[in-house]
């Protein structure tokens, strides 16, 4: 016996509410394939890109910094 002829043999026994429970769990699959599982990461290559960019990231949050500190302190004066 295939397992498609299995499970109509099997959705046959099932009272309504489990025939229910049965058709929320096909439309559940059927939305999930909609979707494209995430590709492997490829770590090497993320510590290279991570390099790349550390520096540029650190430039860019000293800035920030400064002046959110002058912020404050202009906030403080007020």
């Amino acid at each position: 016996m295939s397992i498609k002829e299995h499970v109509i043999q099997s959705l046959d026994t099932l009272s309504a509410a489990e025939l229910l429970q049965v058709a929320e769990f096909l439309a559940f699959l059927k939305f999930r394939v909609q979707f494209q599982p995430m590709p492997k990461l490829d770590e090497t290559q993320l510590a290279t890109l991570y390099s790349a960019y550390a520096e540029e990231d650190r430039a860019l949050a000293e800035v920030g910094i400064e002046e959110y500190v002058h912020r404050l302190y202009q906030e403080d004066a007020s």
